[in-house]
């Protein structure tokens, strides 16, 4: 009878202790399947963070070949005891070879008329310029892709009178390379670079 009840302890115990070891595996196979969810959800996390997504841009399109606005100004002078009147024209010329600037945009370069009239109205001085009369002043940069933006009376020097003049880079607003344009009273014309504003040489060209 005590050997009965002592084995049946026994297998009561058996069964006890394989039971525990029974929820302990569900257990620790649980913890384990939780835990390499909470591993893949943490790597899919820092995946989502690493990605970069970068938008592309598109380049401006060139449109049709911008043209400056024309340009019209008249001065009345006091030259050599006589009054004189200049007349300065801008208008952009499609005979000329466009430039671009750095996207590719096309632009419409320019010829400038000056004229010096004398008080009855008869011309002292006609020509007119493009940027080629320049050419020898400036860089294979401005050479291709400069337009010649401007030419404005400056003063009066005893038989000379002088011009500013200007030729700017396609599609810039500050770069440019400035000159200077002379008229003597024989009807000569100089070009030479404006010293006062860049570090060119003050050696003056005359030409037919």
């Amino acid at each position: 009878m005590f050997f009965r009840k002592k084995c049946g302890s026994l297998d009561f115990f058996a069964y006890l202790c394989t039971g525990l070891e029974s929820v302990e595996m569900k257990t620790t196979t649980l913890f384990a399947l939780l835990l390499a969810g909470l591993m893949l959800t943490g790597c899919g996390k820092k995946q989502q963070h690493d990605d970069i997504i970068v938008r592309k841009v598109e380049a401006p399109k060139p449109t049709a070949p911008i043209r400056m606005q024309d340009y019209h100004q008249t001065t009345d002078i006091k030259w050599l005891g006589k009054d004189y009147q200049i007349d300065i024209r801008r208008t952009p010329d499609d005979s000329l070879r466009m430039v671009k600037d750095e996207t590719g945009q096309k632009y419409v370069d320019n010829r400038i008329t000056l004229r010096v009239l004398r008080s009855d109205g008869s011309v002292f001085f006609n020509r007119t310029f493009s940027k080629a009369a320049f050419e020898s002043y400036l860089n294979s940069d401005y050479r291709q892709s400069g337009i010649l933006e401007g030419i404005v009376y400056d003063h009066v020097e005893g038989v000379q009178l002088f011009f500013a003049a200007s030729v700017s880079l396609a599609g810039s607003d500050d770069e440019y390379i400035p000159l200077v344009v002379s008229v003597s009273s024989l009807g000569d014309v100089g070009i030479r670079p404006d010293t006062d504003l860049d570090t060119f040489g003050d050696e003056e060209k005359q030409e037919d």
